[in-house]
């Protein structure tokens, strides 16, 4: 399963520092506001479990898994006649109509050397208005369904006359600036918003790009808003407190959130691994928020990894939380899963600490799975197929 991530966030705010953090493109920062463009980078997902089985099979080539981001130019500007745009255009939207979820870039951190769009530091106002803009562009969307609906309802066919109340449904909330995303949603409305690729339903990270010296904190404040620990934003100063207000929205939208300084982790990203791990140390050694942007991407789109290993590749692979043995067969080859016979597994633990399948084997801990089987994250799977 290839994972999109589209990376949005207004001007300024960090949006492609973070995406060469992510990729290493170097990609050139604040390109021009009218432009549509967008940067494309395929980024390879960490999992310490591929090493040591590499170490053990000394296969021909190591495969991870990868993640895709898509950073597109700032929104939230004036077009060239000065007004405020009215949501996004087909092509700026075209980039990341697609996204399986979005990164929200938002900046808490202050530097009088690089202009805010609206001259003050506010992320919960960013993100109000980022949002207004998706809002926007979903519901000229809506609109424009309505509008090819009532002409094929006018021939009486039930399915266009269903159609149209749930179109009204979803005009209605985004009239009021509400996501589609915090609606009551039936299995109709479901099937309907899988044509529709509408930006306001789409799973969401908010990646609060902080200052250099704020990252370990906001790491830990965040962690301890995820836990559900009770967190007053009106008792923090500074950076912290808008970080504290966002995590807590993220927390009650389901969403994630996570802290990341991008132009740090851009550079760092650039300097031997040996270097970077000894500046990391002298700022107490916080967790990069590049990596927990993958791992977030992971948990909001219910993702989870299973391997494959022998001695002509060590390969990890994505299937979605309660995936079946079969459909996970699927992922490597759509003729194995439809005529998979049986799945020989073992978890990544079990392996490690016996050393081999025949081991494993040996132990009771290398199993024969049928059709029923749910993959899990970590299990190390090898699929039986008939002709």
């Amino acid at each position: 399963m290839a994972l999109t991530i589209g990376i949005i966030g207004l001007p300024q705010s960090g949006k492609t520092s973070l995406f060469n953090a992510l990729t290493k493109a170097g990609a050139p920062i604040g390109y021009a506001s009218s432009t549509v463009k967008a940067n494309v980078g395929v980024v390879q997902v960490p999992d310490p479990r591929l090493q040591p089985l590499a170490e053990i099979f000394q296969p021909k080539k190591v495969t991870p898994t990868t993640v895709e981001f898509v950073d597109v130019a700032g929104m939230g500007q004036s077009d060239q006649a000065g007004n405020e745009k009215k949501g996004l255009s087909a092509e700026f939207l075209g980039h990341i109509r697609n996204a399986d979820a979005l990164a929200i870039v938002l900046r808490t951190f202050a530097n009088d050397n690089v202009s805010h769009p609206y001259n003050s530091i506010d992320p919960i106002r960013d993100l109000d208005s980022l949002n207004a803009e998706l809002q926007l562009t979903d519901l000229t969307s809506v609109e424009r369904r309505i509008e090819r609906s009532t002409r094929s309802a006018k021939s009486g066919d039930k399915k266009y006359v269903q159609e149209l109340e749930i179109l009204r449904r979803f005009q209605a909330t985004l009239e009021e600036l509400q996501l589609i995303s915090d609606m009551e949603l039936s299995q109709q409305d479901h099937a309907l918003l899988k044509e529709m690729f509408l930006l306001t339903v789409k799973p969401r990270m908010y990646v609060l790009n902080v200052s250099e010296g704020t990252l370990g904190a906001a790491g830990e404040l965040l962690a301890k808003i995820a836990a559900g620990e009770q967190v007053d934003p009106t008792t923090l100063e500074g950076e912290l407190k808008g970080i504290a207000q966002v995590g807590l929205r993220a927390r009650a939208e389901k969403a994630e959130a996570v802290a990341t300084s991008a132009s740090l982790e851009a550079e760092l990203s650039e300097l031997p691994e040996e270097d970077a791990n000894e500046y990391l140390e002298s700022l107490g050694k916080p967790q990069l928020g590049t990596e927990s942007v993958i791992k977030g991407g992971y948990r909001l789109l219910n993702l989870i990894t299973f391997l494959t290993a022998g001695e002509d590749e060590v390969r990890a692979w994505t299937v979605t939380r309660g995936a079946k043995a079969p459909e996970a067969a699927g992922k490597i080859h759509s003729d194995i899963e439809r005529t998979f016979i049986r799945a020989e597994v073992t978890s990544f633990t079990d392996f490690m600490e016996c050393g081999s399948f025949a081991a494993a084997t040996k132990k009771g801990l290398l199993r024969l799975e049928g059709k029923e089987y749910v993959i899990k994250d970590g299990d190390i799977a090898h699929f039986r197929s008939g002709k």
